[in-house]
């Protein structure tokens, strides 16, 4: 990489630090390209993403940003998981990295607050963004659906009555 490159790249990652909810870094060293491809794949689907980033030009990134805390993590080979969404990273990466042994989790941060292994399993395990909104639909609409329900019960009762009495007066 030449000067540009590197400050240009330096720029980027300071970006993406600055604009992602959670990072989460790992060490990679052992997995295969086919592993890394699906790993990519699974993260973009949640809308994660993957960066494999030479440690000392991530550090420089990390400079001033709430993420900063996760500088001492960056030793050896390491990627950074990261997206805007408090889960989604840490989900994929639990989950790959439970069908991957090659992939150990080293830590990572959530804005300020710094996570180690255990942080970033216990984040994995939460419910994402998207079906807490799910959940918090079916809580609204569950009320609205039983009062719809208790008020047209007695309209329907009435009218078995009065079908009731129909049908017995033409009977007689």
């Amino acid at each position: 990489m030449d000067r540009a490159a590197k400050a240009e790249f330096v720029a980027a990652m300071g970006d993406v630090f600055a604009s992602a909810g959670v990072v989460v870094v790992a060490h990679y060293a052992g997995l295969t390209v086919a592993d890394m491809q699906k790993l990519r794949r699974e993260m973009k689907q949640v809308g994660a993403s993957v960066k494999v980033a030479k440690n000392r030009l991530a550090k420089i990134a990390l400079e001033g940003t709430d993420v900063a805390s996760i500088g001492p993590l960056l030793k050896g080979p390491t990627l950074l998981a990261y997206s805007s969404d408090p889960v989604a990273a840490p989900k994929v990466a639990v989950d790959f990295a439970k069908a991957n042994d090659k992939l150990v989790i080293l830590g990572g941060a959530m804005g300020v607050t710094a996570l180690n292994p255990d942080g970033v399993k216990a984040l994995a395990s939460l419910p994402s963004l998207d079906e807490l909104r799910a959940k918090l639909v079916g809580l609204v609409q569950a009320p609205a659906t039983k009062i719809a329900q208790v008020v047209n019960a007695p309209a329907g009762k009435l009218a078995r009555v009065f079908g009731a009495y129909a049908k017995r007066d033409e009977a007689a």
